[in-house]
């Protein structure tokens, strides 16, 4: 049983950054950010393999960026240039399998979320 924990959410004004982080409390190959906004499914965000290979949704990439620490199994998000629209818990997750999903139904693991608001 892998337990997730994030943290780093907060209030931050538009144009503004954020980097969020998700501790691990054990080895997890693939590791991945999910975000739900009020009213709204929850949405791929980014992906990250132990070697290093990432996926992002496309409308995100250029603006945010997923790294991992191995030996802290600790996983990364950093958000620059966040718009209102960026508002939402974002959750971390964790697959047993090898390959990069985007589909959160592939995630057995996940953290209990954090919130993110972005002010205009």
């Amino acid at each position: 049983q892998v337990q997730l924990v994030e943290s780093g959410g907060g209030l931050v004004q538009a144009g503004g950054s954020l980097r969020l982080s998700c501790a691990a409390s054990g080895n997890t190959y693939v590791m991945g950010w999910f975000r739900q906004a009020p009213g709204k499914e929850r949405e791929f965000v980014a992906t990250i393999n132990r070697g290093g290979t990432t996926d992002y949704a496309d409308s995100l990439k250029g603006r945010f960026t997923i790294s991992r620490d191995n030996a802290k199994n600790t996983v990364y998000l950093q958000m620059n240039s966040l718009k209102p629209e960026d508002t939402a818990v974002y959750y971390c997750a964790a697959r047993s399998g090898l390959l990069l999903k985007r589909q959160n139904y592939e995630y057995a693991y996940w953290g209990q979320g954090t919130q993110v608001t972005v002010s205009s």
